[in-house]
């Protein structure tokens, strides 16, 4: 089950890379209406915001898996292997827990005042805005799964050892 949890972050990430490439084509293709033609487009900017969104968002999950994020060694990096592992462990339990749990609960609650009203943005075109706060939701979720794996491995002294990397 950690395999397929772990996969699925990294499914993911990959997914969000492609649209990674969608979200700079359409940027340089309002630029090129813009000031090649004088035409700009009505809904590029709010459609690359919400990408900008879903790519920023969707990315904790696969980069915990990476170890990506910004970490603070500066206390754990003169201590032994073993050590280290309890103090990253007492972190997660500390500090990335309390704040994943709080993270999903208040953008569940988010999401759903969105999907309920129907929100969507103010301007020129009205885009559905409440895609993106259900996607803050999902991202919580992966973050979660994935921190609970990362304390697993931590524990169990397992390092890439439950999902195959």
């Amino acid at each position: 089950m950690l395999r397929a949890l772990g996969w699925i972050n990294e499914a993911v990430g990959r997914v969000i890379a492609i649209l990674a490439i969608v979200f700079a084509a359409i940027i340089v293709y309002d630029v090129i209406l813009r000031y090649a033609f004088n035409d700009p487009t009505r809904w590029a900017f709010d459609v690359t915001k919400q990408m900008f969104g879903f790519y920023f968002i969707l990315l904790g999950g696969y980069a915990l898996r990476h170890q990506a994020h910004v970490r603070v060694d500066l206390l754990t990096e003169t201590l032994r292997h073993g050590a280290r592992r309890w103090v990253d462990a007492a972190g997660y339990i500390l500090f990335f827990f309390p704040f994943a749990w709080v993270f999903l609960t208040r953008t569940y609650d988010f999401a759903a005042t969105s999907w309920a009203q129907g929100e969507t943005t103010y301007g020129a075109v009205q885009i559905p805005v409440y895609p993106l706060k259900a996607a803050m939701c999902v991202a919580a979720a992966l973050l979660l799964l994935q921190g609970i794996i990362e304390f697993l491995k931590l524990v169990l002294n397992r390092p890439g050892d439950l999902y195959g990397s």
